[in-house]
Protein backbone atom coordinates (compact mmCIF):
# COMPACT_ATOMS: atom_id res chain seq x y z
CA UNK A 1 0.00 0.00 0.00
CA UNK A 2 1.51 3.63 -0.95
CA UNK A 3 2.49 5.50 2.04
CA UNK A 4 1.75 9.55 1.78
CA UNK A 5 5.78 11.21 1.81
CA UNK A 6 5.16 12.91 5.57
CA UNK A 7 4.49 9.38 7.05
CA UNK A 8 7.19 7.58 4.72
CA UNK A 9 10.06 10.20 6.11
CA UNK A 10 8.84 10.86 9.67
CA UNK A 11 12.11 11.09 11.68
CA UNK A 12 12.73 7.70 13.29
CA UNK A 13 14.94 9.47 15.84
CA UNK A 14 15.34 13.23 17.96
CA UNK A 15 18.56 14.05 15.38
CA UNK A 16 16.25 13.54 11.95
CA UNK A 17 13.62 16.46 13.41
CA UNK A 18 14.46 19.47 11.39
CA UNK A 19 14.61 23.07 12.29
CA UNK A 20 13.74 22.37 16.21
CA UNK A 21 16.81 21.56 18.11
CA UNK A 22 15.99 23.96 21.17
CA UNK A 23 13.20 21.23 22.11
CA UNK A 24 15.44 18.04 20.79
CA UNK A 25 18.21 18.56 23.09
CA UNK A 26 16.69 18.85 25.71
CA UNK A 27 14.49 15.83 25.54
CA UNK A 28 17.23 13.84 23.99
CA UNK A 29 19.41 15.01 27.65
CA UNK A 30 16.22 14.02 29.19
CA UNK A 31 15.48 10.56 28.31
CA UNK A 32 19.36 9.75 28.19
CA UNK A 33 19.28 10.81 31.87
CA UNK A 34 16.33 9.82 32.97
CA UNK A 35 14.84 12.94 34.25
CA UNK A 36 11.69 13.54 31.81
CA UNK A 37 8.73 15.07 33.41
CA UNK A 38 5.11 13.83 33.76
CA UNK A 39 3.74 15.57 31.51
CA UNK A 40 4.92 17.72 28.54
CA UNK A 41 2.93 20.06 26.04
CA UNK A 42 3.48 20.64 22.58
CA UNK A 43 2.53 23.73 21.02
CA UNK A 44 3.12 25.84 17.64
CA UNK A 45 1.88 26.04 14.12
CA UNK A 46 0.46 22.87 12.22
CA UNK A 47 3.29 20.35 10.64
CA UNK A 48 6.22 21.35 12.97
CA UNK A 49 7.20 18.39 14.10
CA UNK A 50 4.66 17.88 17.39
CA UNK A 51 2.74 14.83 17.10
CA UNK A 52 5.99 13.19 15.51
CA UNK A 53 8.28 14.23 18.92
CA UNK A 54 5.56 12.75 20.75
CA UNK A 55 6.10 9.54 19.12
CA UNK A 56 9.61 9.76 19.72
CA UNK A 57 9.21 10.71 23.42
CA UNK A 58 7.17 8.07 23.82
CA UNK A 59 9.45 5.28 22.25
CA UNK A 60 12.36 6.93 23.94
CA UNK A 61 11.24 6.65 27.78
CA UNK A 62 10.54 2.81 26.70
CA UNK A 63 13.69 1.94 24.70
CA UNK A 64 15.49 -1.10 26.00
CA UNK A 65 18.84 0.25 25.00
CA UNK A 66 18.78 3.97 24.14
CA UNK A 67 21.28 5.90 22.17
CA UNK A 68 22.31 9.30 23.19
CA UNK A 69 18.60 9.44 24.18
CA UNK A 70 17.39 8.67 20.85
CA UNK A 71 14.97 5.47 20.52
CA UNK A 72 17.02 2.57 19.02
CA UNK A 73 14.23 1.87 17.12
CA UNK A 74 15.38 -2.21 17.11
CA UNK A 75 14.32 -3.29 20.12
CA UNK A 76 11.01 -4.83 21.19
CA UNK A 77 9.47 -1.81 22.79
CA UNK A 78 10.36 0.57 19.78
CA UNK A 79 9.39 -2.12 17.40
CA UNK A 80 6.05 -2.70 19.23
CA UNK A 81 5.38 0.93 19.53
CA UNK A 82 6.18 2.12 15.73
CA UNK A 83 3.58 -1.13 14.31
CA UNK A 84 0.97 0.09 16.96
CA UNK A 85 0.83 -3.18 18.96
CA UNK A 86 1.59 -1.63 22.02
CA UNK A 87 -1.09 -1.44 24.32
CA UNK A 88 0.39 1.20 26.85
CA UNK A 89 0.83 3.68 24.08
CA UNK A 90 -2.57 5.09 23.80
CA UNK A 91 -2.96 8.79 21.32
CA UNK A 92 -6.47 10.19 21.50
CA UNK A 93 -7.75 13.31 19.37
CA UNK A 94 -9.63 15.48 21.49
CA UNK A 95 -11.12 17.15 18.89
CA UNK A 96 -13.26 14.19 18.21
CA UNK A 97 -13.42 12.76 21.56
CA UNK A 98 -13.65 16.10 23.80
CA UNK A 99 -16.03 14.75 26.78
CA UNK A 100 -16.14 14.25 30.16
CA UNK A 101 -16.35 10.74 29.96
CA UNK A 102 -13.08 10.06 27.67
CA UNK A 103 -10.84 12.02 30.41
CA UNK A 104 -12.76 9.80 33.02
CA UNK A 105 -11.82 6.36 31.28
CA UNK A 106 -7.87 7.69 30.93
CA UNK A 107 -8.41 9.30 35.08
CA UNK A 108 -9.66 5.47 35.86
CA UNK A 109 -6.92 3.50 33.55
CA UNK A 110 -3.75 5.41 34.29
CA UNK A 111 -3.74 3.40 38.05
CA UNK A 112 -2.97 0.31 36.44
CA UNK A 113 0.78 -0.89 35.98
CA UNK A 114 1.61 -1.06 32.15
CA UNK A 115 0.97 -4.46 30.35
CA UNK A 116 4.31 -4.95 28.31
CA UNK A 117 6.36 -1.79 28.57
CA UNK A 118 8.03 0.65 31.29
CA UNK A 119 5.62 3.76 30.78
CA UNK A 120 2.32 3.81 29.92
CA UNK A 121 2.28 7.39 27.64
CA UNK A 122 -0.83 9.37 26.44
CA UNK A 123 -0.82 11.32 23.80
CA UNK A 124 -3.75 13.77 23.30
CA UNK A 125 -3.64 15.65 19.90
CA UNK A 126 -5.74 19.34 19.86
CA UNK A 127 -6.23 18.91 23.49
CA UNK A 128 -7.67 22.65 22.83
CA UNK A 129 -11.45 20.95 21.94
CA UNK A 130 -11.36 19.40 25.61
CA UNK A 131 -14.61 20.51 26.45
CA UNK A 132 -14.64 22.84 30.20
CA UNK A 133 -16.06 19.75 32.35
CA UNK A 134 -13.22 17.72 30.53
CA UNK A 135 -10.30 19.83 31.49
CA UNK A 136 -11.58 19.63 35.16
CA UNK A 137 -11.68 16.19 35.09
CA UNK A 138 -8.19 16.15 33.74
CA UNK A 139 -6.78 18.75 36.25
CA UNK A 140 -5.46 16.33 39.81
CA UNK A 141 -4.49 13.88 37.06
CA UNK A 142 -2.38 15.94 35.43
CA UNK A 143 -1.04 17.41 38.83
CA UNK A 144 -0.26 14.23 40.55
CA UNK A 145 -0.40 10.98 37.79
CA UNK A 146 0.88 7.63 38.70
CA UNK A 147 5.08 6.98 38.46
CA UNK A 148 4.22 4.53 35.40
CA UNK A 149 2.26 7.40 33.38
CA UNK A 150 3.54 10.17 31.14
CA UNK A 151 1.17 12.83 29.42
CA UNK A 152 1.99 14.15 26.21
CA UNK A 153 -0.52 17.23 25.49
CA UNK A 154 -0.11 18.77 21.28
CA UNK A 155 -1.88 21.89 20.49
CA UNK A 156 -2.09 24.67 17.89
CA UNK A 157 -3.81 26.96 19.94
CA UNK A 158 -1.99 27.39 23.08
CA UNK A 159 -4.52 30.35 24.25
CA UNK A 160 -7.51 28.11 24.02
CA UNK A 161 -5.84 26.46 27.39
CA UNK A 162 -7.16 26.65 30.79
CA UNK A 163 -3.93 28.68 32.72
CA UNK A 164 -4.40 25.61 35.16
CA UNK A 165 -3.58 23.09 32.62
CA UNK A 166 -0.47 24.67 31.24
CA UNK A 167 1.00 25.59 35.23
CA UNK A 168 1.03 21.44 35.29
CA UNK A 169 3.02 21.03 31.91
CA UNK A 170 6.51 21.33 30.69
CA UNK A 171 5.78 23.50 27.85
CA UNK A 172 7.64 23.26 24.35
CA UNK A 173 6.60 25.88 21.68
CA UNK A 174 7.85 24.39 18.28
CA UNK A 175 8.78 27.13 16.00
CA UNK A 176 7.69 27.85 12.23
CA UNK A 177 10.34 26.21 10.01
CA UNK A 178 12.67 28.39 7.88
CA UNK A 179 13.01 28.54 3.77
CA UNK A 180 16.69 27.38 3.77
CA UNK A 181 15.56 23.91 6.63
CA UNK A 182 12.91 23.33 4.33
CA UNK A 183 14.71 23.04 0.71
CA UNK A 184 17.23 21.11 2.28
CA UNK A 185 14.97 18.60 3.92
CA UNK A 186 13.02 18.70 -0.09
CA UNK A 187 16.02 18.12 -1.69
CA UNK A 188 16.85 15.17 0.34
CA UNK A 189 13.83 13.33 0.28
CA UNK A 190 13.56 14.07 -3.47
CA UNK A 191 16.98 12.37 -4.22
CA UNK A 192 15.99 9.26 -1.91
CA UNK A 193 12.82 9.04 -3.93
CA UNK A 194 14.32 9.89 -7.35
CA UNK A 195 11.88 12.72 -7.91
CA UNK A 196 14.05 15.46 -9.95
CA UNK A 197 13.28 19.05 -8.30
CA UNK A 198 14.84 21.98 -9.42
CA UNK A 199 16.13 24.30 -6.90
CA UNK A 200 13.70 27.26 -7.40
CA UNK A 201 11.13 24.74 -7.47
CA UNK A 202 11.69 23.56 -3.85
CA UNK A 203 12.26 27.24 -2.38
CA UNK A 204 8.70 28.22 -4.07
CA UNK A 205 7.23 24.89 -2.31
CA UNK A 206 9.17 25.71 0.83
CA UNK A 207 7.58 29.31 0.94
CA UNK A 208 4.12 27.91 -0.04
CA UNK A 209 4.19 25.52 3.44
CA UNK A 210 4.81 28.78 5.40
CA UNK A 211 6.79 27.12 7.92
CA UNK A 212 5.33 23.65 7.75
CA UNK A 213 7.56 20.40 6.68
CA UNK A 214 4.37 18.11 6.24
CA UNK A 215 2.52 20.60 4.09
CA UNK A 216 6.24 20.80 2.19
CA UNK A 217 6.35 17.06 1.33
CA UNK A 218 2.54 16.96 0.68
CA UNK A 219 2.69 19.33 -2.16
CA UNK A 220 5.95 17.91 -3.86
CA UNK A 221 4.39 14.82 -3.94
CA UNK A 222 1.56 16.37 -5.57
CA UNK A 223 3.33 18.25 -7.94
CA UNK A 224 5.48 15.14 -8.47
CA UNK A 225 2.53 13.03 -9.80
CA UNK A 226 2.45 11.79 -13.53
CA UNK A 227 6.23 11.23 -13.18
CA UNK A 228 7.70 14.48 -13.98
CA UNK A 229 9.85 16.71 -12.85
CA UNK A 230 9.44 18.98 -10.65
CA UNK A 231 9.95 22.97 -11.78
CA UNK A 232 8.92 26.11 -11.15
CA UNK A 233 6.44 26.01 -13.65
CA UNK A 234 4.68 22.98 -12.45
CA UNK A 235 4.46 24.25 -9.16
CA UNK A 236 2.98 27.54 -10.33
CA UNK A 237 0.45 25.48 -11.77
CA UNK A 238 -0.67 22.98 -9.63
CA UNK A 239 -1.14 25.55 -6.62
CA UNK A 240 -2.12 28.66 -8.86
CA UNK A 241 0.45 30.70 -7.17
CA UNK A 242 1.98 33.44 -9.30
CA UNK A 243 5.26 33.87 -10.05
CA UNK A 244 7.33 36.67 -8.70
CA UNK A 245 7.51 38.75 -12.20
CA UNK A 246 4.06 38.57 -13.02
CA UNK A 247 3.31 40.10 -9.12
CA UNK A 248 6.38 42.69 -9.86
CA UNK A 249 4.99 43.44 -13.64
CA UNK A 250 1.52 44.04 -11.29
CA UNK A 251 2.99 46.21 -9.05
CA UNK A 252 4.73 47.68 -11.33
CA UNK A 253 1.68 49.02 -13.61
CA UNK A 254 0.09 50.36 -10.36
CA UNK A 255 2.89 52.56 -10.19
CA UNK A 256 2.70 54.12 -13.55
CA UNK A 257 -0.88 53.61 -13.87
CA UNK A 258 -0.92 51.49 -16.74
CA UNK A 259 -4.72 50.11 -16.66
CA UNK A 260 -4.46 48.84 -19.98
CA UNK A 261 -1.39 45.89 -18.39
CA UNK A 262 -3.61 45.73 -15.31
CA UNK A 263 -6.59 44.43 -17.16
CA UNK A 264 -4.87 42.47 -18.95
CA UNK A 265 -2.98 40.39 -16.10
CA UNK A 266 -6.44 39.92 -14.86
CA UNK A 267 -7.59 38.39 -17.81
CA UNK A 268 -4.36 36.26 -17.80
CA UNK A 269 -5.06 35.16 -14.18
CA UNK A 270 -8.43 34.14 -14.81
CA UNK A 271 -8.40 32.56 -18.12
CA UNK A 272 -5.45 30.32 -16.92
CA UNK A 273 -8.10 28.63 -14.83
CA UNK A 274 -6.13 29.84 -11.44
CA UNK A 275 -7.88 31.05 -8.28
CA UNK A 276 -7.60 34.77 -8.74
CA UNK A 277 -8.04 35.07 -4.80
CA UNK A 278 -4.11 33.16 -4.50
CA UNK A 279 -3.16 35.49 -6.90
CA UNK A 280 -4.48 38.72 -4.77
CA UNK A 281 -2.91 37.47 -1.18
CA UNK A 282 0.41 36.69 -3.29
CA UNK A 283 -0.17 40.45 -4.25
CA UNK A 284 -0.34 41.61 -0.44
CA UNK A 285 2.11 39.39 0.42
CA UNK A 286 4.39 41.43 -2.16
CA UNK A 287 3.17 45.12 -0.87
CA UNK A 288 4.39 43.59 2.47
CA UNK A 289 8.06 42.96 1.63
CA UNK A 290 7.81 46.64 -0.36
CA UNK A 291 6.93 48.09 3.01
CA UNK A 292 9.66 45.71 4.63
CA UNK A 293 12.26 46.82 2.34
CA UNK A 294 11.07 50.97 2.89
CA UNK A 295 11.02 50.24 6.41
CA UNK A 296 14.02 49.11 7.96
CA UNK A 297 18.12 48.98 6.46
CA UNK A 298 17.81 45.27 7.45
CA UNK A 299 15.20 44.05 5.22
CA UNK A 300 16.79 40.92 3.56
CA UNK A 301 17.04 39.42 7.61
CA UNK A 302 13.24 39.39 7.63
CA UNK A 303 12.79 38.59 3.70
CA UNK A 304 13.03 34.64 1.90
CA UNK A 305 14.67 36.77 -1.19
CA UNK A 306 17.44 36.17 -3.73
CA UNK A 307 20.17 38.73 -4.28
CA UNK A 308 17.97 39.41 -7.79
CA UNK A 309 14.73 39.15 -6.59
CA UNK A 310 15.85 41.43 -3.17
CA UNK A 311 17.39 44.24 -5.90
CA UNK A 312 14.12 43.95 -7.91
CA UNK A 313 12.06 44.71 -4.84
CA UNK A 314 14.05 47.55 -3.99
CA UNK A 315 13.60 49.17 -6.88
CA UNK A 316 9.79 48.98 -7.13
CA UNK A 317 9.21 50.04 -3.57
CA UNK A 318 11.53 53.06 -4.13
CA UNK A 319 8.93 54.18 -6.00
CA UNK A 320 6.11 54.19 -3.67
CA UNK A 321 5.90 55.98 0.02
CA UNK A 322 5.20 54.43 3.20
CA UNK A 323 1.64 56.20 3.42
CA UNK A 324 1.15 54.84 -0.34
CA UNK A 325 1.59 51.26 -0.30
CA UNK A 326 -0.33 51.29 3.60
CA UNK A 327 -3.12 52.54 2.06
CA UNK A 328 -3.05 50.39 -0.98
CA UNK A 329 -2.91 47.36 1.04
CA UNK A 330 -5.69 48.21 2.62
CA UNK A 331 -7.85 48.66 -0.24
CA UNK A 332 -6.49 44.73 -1.57
CA UNK A 333 -7.91 43.24 1.82
CA UNK A 334 -10.77 44.86 1.41
CA UNK A 335 -10.95 43.79 -2.42
CA UNK A 336 -10.02 40.57 -1.02
CA UNK A 337 -12.86 40.05 1.63
CA UNK A 338 -15.48 41.41 -0.99
CA UNK A 339 -14.16 38.42 -3.11
CA UNK A 340 -15.35 35.81 -0.73
CA UNK A 341 -18.53 37.40 0.17
CA UNK A 342 -20.92 34.62 -1.73
CA UNK A 343 -22.11 35.80 -5.05
CA UNK A 344 -19.63 38.22 -5.52
CA UNK A 345 -17.88 38.05 -9.25
CA UNK A 346 -14.19 38.07 -7.82
CA UNK A 347 -12.66 39.20 -11.48
CA UNK A 348 -14.85 42.55 -11.13
CA UNK A 349 -13.86 42.73 -7.22
CA UNK A 350 -10.14 42.69 -8.52
CA UNK A 351 -10.44 45.02 -11.73
CA UNK A 352 -12.15 47.77 -9.36
CA UNK A 353 -9.71 47.40 -6.65
CA UNK A 354 -6.93 47.90 -9.32
CA UNK A 355 -8.22 51.01 -11.01
CA UNK A 356 -9.07 52.57 -7.61
CA UNK A 357 -5.00 52.13 -6.82
CA UNK A 358 -4.11 53.69 -10.52
CA UNK A 359 -6.42 57.08 -9.81
CA UNK A 360 -6.44 58.22 -6.15
CA UNK A 361 -9.44 60.58 -7.51
CA UNK A 362 -11.66 57.63 -7.43
CA UNK A 363 -11.40 57.23 -3.51
CA UNK A 364 -12.80 59.34 -1.33
CA UNK A 365 -11.97 58.25 1.69
CA UNK A 366 -9.92 60.12 4.33
CA UNK A 367 -7.01 58.44 3.91
CA UNK A 368 -7.19 58.47 0.43
CA UNK A 369 -7.38 62.33 0.40
CA UNK A 370 -4.27 62.84 3.25
CA UNK A 371 -2.51 60.88 0.52
CA UNK A 372 -3.60 63.42 -2.47
CA UNK A 373 -2.49 65.94 -0.01
CA UNK A 374 1.19 64.70 0.79
CA UNK A 375 1.18 63.93 -2.86
CA UNK A 376 0.78 68.10 -3.86
CA UNK A 377 2.66 69.22 -1.11
CA UNK A 378 5.75 67.41 -2.96
CA UNK A 379 4.99 68.23 -6.31
CA UNK A 380 4.76 71.84 -4.56
CA UNK A 381 8.36 71.28 -3.07
CA UNK A 382 9.78 70.03 -6.57
CA UNK A 383 8.42 73.05 -8.00
CA UNK A 384 9.89 75.86 -5.78
CA UNK A 385 13.30 73.83 -6.06
CA UNK A 386 13.09 73.51 -9.81
CA UNK A 387 13.02 70.00 -9.59
CA UNK A 388 10.82 67.78 -12.15
CA UNK A 389 8.17 66.47 -10.91
CA UNK A 390 7.86 62.14 -11.47
CA UNK A 391 6.27 60.80 -13.86
CA UNK A 392 4.63 58.32 -11.57
CA UNK A 393 2.64 61.41 -10.24
CA UNK A 394 1.17 62.30 -13.85
CA UNK A 395 -2.69 61.62 -14.95
CA UNK A 396 -3.74 58.15 -15.33
CA UNK A 397 -2.78 56.88 -19.11
CA UNK A 398 -6.60 55.16 -19.18
CA UNK A 399 -8.05 58.69 -18.33
CA UNK A 400 -8.31 60.99 -22.08
CA UNK A 401 -6.18 63.60 -22.42
CA UNK A 402 -7.80 66.94 -23.56
CA UNK A 403 -7.36 68.45 -26.51
CA UNK A 404 -5.98 71.65 -25.27
CA UNK A 405 -4.17 70.32 -22.36
CA UNK A 406 -3.25 72.79 -19.25
CA UNK A 407 0.47 74.15 -19.17
CA UNK A 408 1.87 73.50 -15.94
CA UNK A 409 3.69 76.81 -14.10
CA UNK A 410 7.07 74.36 -14.50
CA UNK A 411 6.52 74.11 -18.24
CA UNK A 412 5.34 78.26 -18.83
CA UNK A 413 8.45 79.09 -16.52
CA UNK A 414 11.20 76.83 -18.54
CA UNK A 415 9.92 77.99 -22.38
CA UNK A 416 9.28 81.46 -21.73
CA UNK A 417 12.13 83.94 -21.62
CA UNK A 418 11.97 86.38 -18.69
CA UNK A 419 9.45 88.43 -19.12
CA UNK A 420 9.75 92.84 -20.32
CA UNK A 421 7.29 95.19 -18.28
CA UNK A 422 4.13 94.14 -19.66
CA UNK A 423 2.72 96.49 -22.16
CA UNK A 424 -0.85 96.53 -20.40
CA UNK A 425 1.18 97.73 -17.56
CA UNK A 426 3.08 100.53 -19.09
CA UNK A 427 -0.20 101.88 -21.86
CA UNK A 428 1.61 100.92 -24.83
CA UNK A 429 -0.25 97.81 -26.18
CA UNK A 430 1.64 97.32 -29.47
CA UNK A 431 2.34 94.19 -30.06
CA UNK A 432 0.68 92.77 -26.75
CA UNK A 433 -1.03 89.72 -25.84
CA UNK A 434 -4.79 91.08 -26.30
CA UNK A 435 -6.87 89.85 -23.12
CA UNK A 436 -10.16 91.01 -22.47
CA UNK A 437 -12.49 90.78 -19.46
CA UNK A 438 -15.72 88.61 -19.27
CA UNK A 439 -18.38 90.36 -18.02
CA UNK A 440 -20.29 86.99 -18.05
CA UNK A 441 -18.61 85.52 -16.02
CA UNK A 442 -20.28 85.75 -12.59
CA UNK A 443 -23.33 84.10 -14.77
CA UNK A 444 -20.92 81.62 -15.72
CA UNK A 445 -20.36 80.20 -12.30
CA UNK A 446 -23.85 80.86 -11.09
CA UNK A 447 -24.90 78.69 -14.02
CA UNK A 448 -22.45 75.63 -12.87
CA UNK A 449 -23.41 75.85 -9.37
CA UNK A 450 -26.91 74.55 -10.22
CA UNK A 451 -24.94 71.70 -11.24
CA UNK A 452 -21.73 71.17 -9.89
CA UNK A 453 -21.29 73.37 -6.71
CA UNK A 454 -18.00 72.14 -5.93
CA UNK A 455 -16.73 73.60 -9.28
CA UNK A 456 -18.36 76.56 -8.95
CA UNK A 457 -17.19 77.16 -5.73
CA UNK A 458 -13.25 76.49 -6.88
CA UNK A 459 -13.97 78.66 -10.72
CA UNK A 460 -15.43 82.00 -7.65
CA UNK A 461 -11.93 81.81 -6.54
CA UNK A 462 -10.10 82.07 -10.53
CA UNK A 463 -9.79 84.71 -12.72
CA UNK A 464 -11.01 84.38 -16.31
CA UNK A 465 -10.41 86.59 -19.16
CA UNK A 466 -10.69 85.95 -23.44
CA UNK A 467 -7.73 86.27 -25.71
CA UNK A 468 -8.30 87.73 -28.69
CA UNK A 469 -8.53 84.16 -30.88
CA UNK A 470 -11.21 83.56 -28.59
CA UNK A 471 -9.62 81.44 -26.33
CA UNK A 472 -10.93 81.31 -22.74
CA UNK A 473 -8.36 81.75 -20.31
CA UNK A 474 -8.64 80.29 -16.62
CA UNK A 475 -6.36 81.03 -14.25
CA UNK A 476 -6.08 79.50 -10.53
CA UNK A 477 -3.53 80.27 -7.67
CA UNK A 478 -2.40 76.99 -7.06
CA UNK A 479 -1.80 73.50 -8.51
CA UNK A 480 -4.27 72.12 -6.19
CA UNK A 481 -6.96 74.06 -7.48
CA UNK A 482 -5.56 73.07 -11.11
CA UNK A 483 -6.17 69.24 -9.81
CA UNK A 484 -9.62 69.88 -8.97
CA UNK A 485 -10.78 71.94 -11.92
CA UNK A 486 -8.93 70.49 -14.90
CA UNK A 487 -11.11 67.82 -15.53
CA UNK A 488 -12.47 66.27 -19.04
CA UNK A 489 -16.26 66.28 -17.05
CA UNK A 490 -15.25 70.12 -15.63
CA UNK A 491 -14.35 71.19 -19.02
CA UNK A 492 -17.60 69.86 -20.69
CA UNK A 493 -19.69 71.90 -18.25
CA UNK A 494 -17.83 74.97 -18.29
CA UNK A 495 -17.67 74.99 -22.09
CA UNK A 496 -21.48 74.59 -22.21
CA UNK A 497 -22.13 77.48 -19.50
CA UNK A 498 -19.49 80.02 -21.42
CA UNK A 499 -21.41 79.06 -24.80
CA UNK A 500 -24.72 80.05 -23.10
CA UNK A 501 -23.61 83.25 -21.42
CA UNK A 502 -21.25 84.53 -24.16
CA UNK A 503 -22.16 85.97 -27.16
CA UNK A 504 -20.24 83.69 -29.35
CA UNK A 505 -19.17 80.08 -27.94
CA UNK A 506 -15.61 79.92 -27.19
CA UNK A 507 -12.73 78.82 -29.32
CA UNK A 508 -10.90 76.96 -26.95
CA UNK A 509 -10.48 76.80 -23.03
CA UNK A 510 -7.25 76.83 -21.03
CA UNK A 511 -6.49 76.19 -17.25
CA UNK A 512 -2.96 77.63 -15.59
CA UNK A 513 -1.80 78.24 -12.50
CA UNK A 514 -0.20 81.41 -11.29
CA UNK A 515 1.08 81.53 -7.42
CA UNK A 516 2.60 84.25 -5.47
CA UNK A 517 6.33 82.03 -6.06
CA UNK A 518 5.85 81.69 -9.27
CA UNK A 519 4.55 84.33 -11.50
CA UNK A 520 3.87 83.62 -15.40
CA UNK A 521 5.04 85.66 -17.78
CA UNK A 522 0.79 88.10 -18.50
CA UNK A 523 -0.02 87.96 -14.85
CA UNK A 524 0.55 91.70 -15.10
CA UNK A 525 -2.17 91.84 -17.67
CA UNK A 526 -4.94 89.59 -15.75
CA UNK A 527 -4.08 92.26 -13.02
CA UNK A 528 -4.49 94.92 -15.25
CA UNK A 529 -8.24 93.68 -16.14
CA UNK A 530 -9.28 93.17 -12.84
CA UNK A 531 -8.40 97.05 -11.86
CA UNK A 532 -10.23 97.99 -14.89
Amino acid sequence: MHRALYRKWRPMTFDEVCGQEHITSILKYETANSKFSHAYLFCGSRGTGKTTCAKLLARAVNCLSPRYGNPCGECEACRSILDGSATDVLEMDAASNNGVENIRDIRDEVVYSPSSLRYRVYIVDEVHMLSGSAFNALLKTLEEPPAHVVFILATTELHKLPATIISRCQRFDFRRLTVPVITERLAAVANAEHIPLEENAAIRIARIAQGGMRDALSLLELCAGGDRAVTEAVVREVTGASSREQLAETVSAIAQRDCATLFAIVDEVVTSSRNISIFWQDLIAFYRDMLVMLSTPDAPRYLDLTANEAEQLSALAARFDRETILNHTKHLENALAAMQRSGSIKRMCAELALIRLCDPRLDSSADALLNRIADLERRLALLAAGSPIPTEQAAPTAIPVPAEPSISAKEEMSAAPTPEPSPAATGDTAGAVQLHTLPAWPEVIDQLRQKDPALSSFLQRAKAAQDSAGCVIVRVNNPFMLTMIDRPVNRDLLLAALADQLSAPPAGLRFEVSTPDIQLPDDDIFTAIEEN
